[in-house]
């Protein structure tokens, strides 16, 4: 086996970004342009103006999705790679000659599911390097749990899982006093006591699973490029099994390695970090990525909630490269099982990512990592512009039947305002914008039926799960929508949002909290249809997606965590995936680390740690003009 493999060279990216730019401006301009001409009838008033605003940016937004997509499509189908445009090859596992700490950050989570996926993944990392590693990796399980009980069981789980490793891979348990800055705080806190001590670190999350030799190929990355700053793989959900989850893993594996193929394609070393399943670079890290806190009180100030987008733009404003490396298939997650969850786990991410807004204009950062911060906001601030701008078109069309048969104005005047018949321009609008969301996948079907189409379950039951995605995704998006809407308003409102653990397991949702979570909806959907079909019938039904979901909003929650429905589709052979049709080694190791019973030792053996090498971690300038000037290449001497 070849151990040269060179740094990924990266022809004409500004080329790339240049010619992305272009179509994603042009496609915005021909969408534009169109609406304008609907609404344009001699003239715009003030609430035609604010659609025309509102149809500018959620367009734009599609396009650049959409764009990425077909990039995404055509390097995945010709198997080039992303950074280098050559033909894809395997990553390359190296001899090691560093040290990383593979870390695990965890907050009052089940410690016997953290625990057996941090097992399962110090086990495959073993069987595939074939033999032990305490010489150069250690597994450190960094605690910021608050509840006593909880943190007793997550140190018996950890003497257990010490025992089963013991001369192979040293295990390490840390449990912080207080949790202050959350996560991003423990990693810090961690990194200022052994961050001198390790090369790398591999961050993961409770929920985290990756296999050995991704794990790697990724230190040998970081090996061969001195001046790589951090490397992140695409994480895969799995182990789903209400219909919410099932949906949501086949999506993810249908589309999600496509998309990063796109990303990675114009990113190229400015890519984005999603805060686990990936490796840092330790003193990089440590000399770029400390956050300071926010002026103001939360949610816009305070704590930087989403600290992962943040730590990767200082990480490039530091001269270090961030990449995004979609060969690395063994990078697992798991995810909320119903809608409710899943969302509240998005109102988190909103409170971040609009905090970013704020940070726009930090002095030093590259452009593409401004873009980062702009496409995060967007991603929740779009859900709001487009209930506004539907908002705005139907009061426009109900005052256009108002004031349809007044062809004369107030002054005298000799012809009449014939209004003009711009109907035909419509359907074409309207197909173009289904087409760019609705086409991305598409490609990512045609993809698996050309390359994969036995991981899915063969080619016509591949072809039915794609078919029930879409609609499914149809229907939800008006709900998500809705409560993506709600989550901004309320951090505009200065609505702050707590931390809680995540509800990663599977659960059902009875029908009272599901009619309280979605009664508003289900009302202001009917209204809404009820309206249009009195006074605009033609845009009652092209409004049929958006009200009809939101009337079903209560059976759509309900449904979404019955385990019942998602076994029912998987004894159909609907909504498989690869992950089950042949699972990787290290998720049959989960599977048997999660069926073995822990014996319940004396917790007492737990709390062991390394000597300290202690470095220091200084908070980074997030200000409009810059204090000091970015640290650039040659990068940081790493010890050995």
């Amino acid at each position: 086996m070849s151990y040269a493999e060179p740094a990924p060279r990266q022809p004409l990216l500004w080329l790339r970004r240049l010619g992305l730019a272009g179509v994603v401006l042009g496609s915005t301009a021909l969408g534009v342009a169109t609406m304008f001409r609907i609404l344009h009838d001699g003239g715009l008033s003030m609430l035609q103006v604010a659609v025309l605003g509102l149809f500018t940016v959620t367009f734009g937004w599609i396009a650049l999705a959409f764009w990425t997509a077909v990039i995404g499509f055509l390097l995945s189908l010709t198997r080039r790679d992303p950074l280098s445009l050559a033909r894809q090859t395997p990553p390359v596992v190296a001899p090691l000659s560093s040290r990383t700490a593979l870390v695990m950050p965890i907050y009052n989570e089940s410690p016997a599911r953290a625990l057996a996926g941090l097992e399962a993944t110090c086990q495959d990392l073993l069987a595939s390097a074939n033999h032990a590693l305490d010489d150069h990796i250690e597994a450190f399980i960094l605690s910021d749990t608050r509840d006593d009980a909880i943190a007793g069981d997550e140190r018996r789980h950890v003497v257990a899982l010490r025992q089963r490793l013991a001369g192979r891979l040293e295990v390490h348990y840390r449990r912080r006093a207080d949790n202050t800055a959350r996560k991003a705080g423990n990693l810090a806190e961690f990194c200022r006591r052994w961050g001198h001590r390790y090369d790398y670190l591999i961050v993961l999350d409770a929920d985290s699973l990756m296999g050995g030799k991704s794990l790697l190929a990724m230190i040998g990355a970081m090996q061969r490029e001195p001046d790589l700053g951090l490397l992140q793989t695409v994480p895969i959900p799995v182990r789903q099994s209400t219909l919410f989850g099932r949906f949501t893993q086949f999506a993810a594996a249908l589309y999600s390695p496509m998309l990063a193929t796109g990303q990675a394609f114009w990113q190229g070393d400015c890519a984005n970090y999603w805060g686990h399943n990936a490796i840092l670079r330790t003193r990089a890290f440590m000399a770029h990525c400390g956050l300071p806190t926010l002026p103001g009180r939360p949610p816009l100030g305070g704590d930087i909630m989403s600290h992962d987008f943040v730590e990767a733009a200082l990480l490039r404003r530091g001269g270090w490269r961030v990449r995004l490396d979609v060969r690395l298939n063994d990078s697992f997650e798991e995810l909320p099982g119903n809608l409710l969850d899943y969302a509240k786990r998005d109102r988190r991410w909103t409170q971040g990512n609009l905090q970013h807004l704020r940070l726009l204009a930090t002095a030093g950062l590259h452009p593409i990592s401004r873009l980062h911060f702009a496409m995060g906001a967007l991603a929740y601030l779009s859900s709001l512009l487009w209930v506004m701008m539907l908002a705005l078109s139907s009061a426009a069309a109900m005052l256009d039947v108002f004031s349809r048969e007044r062809f004369f104005g107030d002054s005298y005047q000799l012809f009449p305002d014939w209004p003009l018949d711009t109907s035909a321009m419509v359907m074409p609008l309207l197909a173009l914008t289904a087409a760019m969301l609705l086409l991305p996948k598409l490609f990512g079907l045609l993809l698996a039926l050309w390359q994969t189409p036995a991981a899915f379950g063969g080619r016509w039951r591949l072809s039915i799960s794609a078919l029930l995605e879409m609609l499914h995704a149809i229907l939800i998006a008006p709900l998500m929508m809705a409560y993506h809407s709600v989550f901004v308003l309320g951090i505009v409102l200065g609505r702050s949002v707590g931390w809680d653990p995540q509800l990663r397991e599977g659960r059902p949702v009875p029908w009272r909290q599901a009619f309280t979570h979605s009664r508003a909806a289900t009302l202001l959907g009917g209204g809404w249809a009820l309206a249009m079909y009195q006074f605009t019938p033609a845009f009652f039904w092209w409004l049929t997606p958006v009200w009809a979901g939101l009337i079903v909003a209560p059976l759509l929650v309900r449904l979404s965590g019955n385990r019942r429905l998602g076994a029912w589709l998987a004894r159909l052979g609907l909504l498989a995936v690869p992950s089950e049709v042949s699972p990787a080694a290290v998720l049959t190791r989960l599977d048997q680390a999660l069926h073995r019973p822990t014996p319940m030792l004396a917790d007492s053996g737990a709390a062991t740690a390394p000597p300290e090498q202690p470095g220091d971690m200084p908070a980074q300038s997030l200000s409009r003009r810059r204090r000091q000037p970015a640290r650039q290449r040659p990068p940081l001497k790493e010890p050995h």
